[in-house]
């Protein structure tokens, strides 16, 4: 699906099942951070998750959809982590599978080695929105992985979609949760009848998908963490391609795939929400601002207002990430005061039909 870093080592307790997809080339070290995928023509690369078990409702299955016995751990400030929660919020499985979030800002993981990352509160009371780890007692997402596989050697990313009951990673991949909450759980969900990758228009969310994913879901990062020129001017080409393709479309519909709320939403949204107030500045997207976009502007509004969605967006958790952990690009930790949208005022979205 995208471009690696280098070949992981995964000697695990538990079965770990890699394709062949997942072998990494060009550096001997692993990337530990997203910070750290840059190859050496300057171009972010992000490497593959490695966790890729599923959940399903057969009950003989490995991984079998039981209420209780998954925990999802989640960033409010990662878009991939964002849109396992959305998932989880508005089928309301709330009572299926827990979740608890990790601080925002990225701080040291061990005392011997100087990898920052994802890490929980000290207390219920220490950070609003993190969490302590009350399941596994870890102190940061990183001792997570190694509890789950003994000589992980990957990055230590949210998602991560923890089974309790055999204590180990089921899958890190957001792509692979969201379709499980969507059609896994329905027997425990409290809205079953919403399908979001409905079987008549899986070709076109597939198809959307991907562009949306190359051009702008990960065209942010590869314009943000560029190191050269060139590879930026190629990524912010292919984000406002992306988005003003995205524009014409809403211009027509009221979502992606006509007027029927679908997963290609979510998966952007995701993004959408962060642009203005982080994306614009610090990843150097300012050719044009989201709300220099009508309808997708409008758009985001009305998802952001979906019964659940808003639950999912902590902007200060998101703001106080980016802008305080990648010293690289924002060497003071400065965090910038605006816009402060207002994304529960009125949208136009309702001149369709739905």
């Amino acid at each position: 699906m995208i471009s690696f870093l280098c070949k992981p080592r995964l000697a695990s307790r538990r079965s770990l099942p890699i394709s062949s997809d997942t072998i990494f080339k060009h550096t001997s070290q692993m990337a530990q951070s997203a910070v750290d995928e840059v190859s050496e023509t300057g171009a972010f690369t992000r490497s593959a998750s490695s966790f890729r078990n599923i959940i399903s409702r057969d009950p003989n299955s490995s991984f079998p959809a039981e209420p209780g016995r998954y925990h999802l751990y989640i960033s409010y400030a990662c878009p991939w982590a964002s849109r396992c929660l959305s998932y989880l919020k508005i089928k309301g499985l709330d009572n299926a599978i827990s979740f608890s979030a990790v601080k925002p800002k990225w701080e040291r993981t061990k005392a011997t080695d100087e990898h920052m990352g994802w890490v929980f509160a000290a207390s219920d009371s220490e950070e609003p929105g993190a969490a302590p780890d009350h399941l596994n007692g870890a102190k940061s997402i990183r001792e997570l992985y190694e509890l789950a596989s003994i000589s992980y050697s990957g990055k230590y990313t949210v998602p991560v979609l923890w089974d309790k009951k055999l204590k180990t990673i089921v899958n890190n991949e957001s792509s692979d949760i969201i379709r499980m909450f969507n059609a896994e759980f329905n027997h425990l969900a409290e809205n079953p009848a919403l399908d979001l990758y409905p079987p008549h228009l899986q070709a076109q969310i597939n198809e959307i998908n991907e562009w949306v994913y190359d051009g702008i879901n990960n065209g942010v990062y590869k314009c943000g963490f560029a190191k050269k020129q060139g590879p930026y001017d190629e990524a912010a080409k292919q984000l406002y391609e992306a988005l003003d393709k995205s524009e014409k479309i809403l211009s027509k519909q009221r979502y992606l795939c006509g007027n029927t709320l679908s997963e290609a939403d979510i998966r952007l949204f995701v993004t959408l929400i962060r642009f203005d107030e982080v994306y614009v500045v610090h990843f150097k997207c300012n050719k044009k601002m989201l709300r220099e976009y009508p309808n997708l502007f409008n758009y985001t509004k009305d998802i952001y207002q979906i019964p659940g969605m808003s639950s999912t967006v902590n902007m200060e958790h998101i703001k106080r990430h980016y802008y305080g952990s990648h010293p690289s690009i924002n060497p003071y930790g400065i965090i910038p005061l605006g816009p402060g949208i207002d994304y529960s005022s009125p949208h136009d979205r309702g001149r369709f039909s739905s």
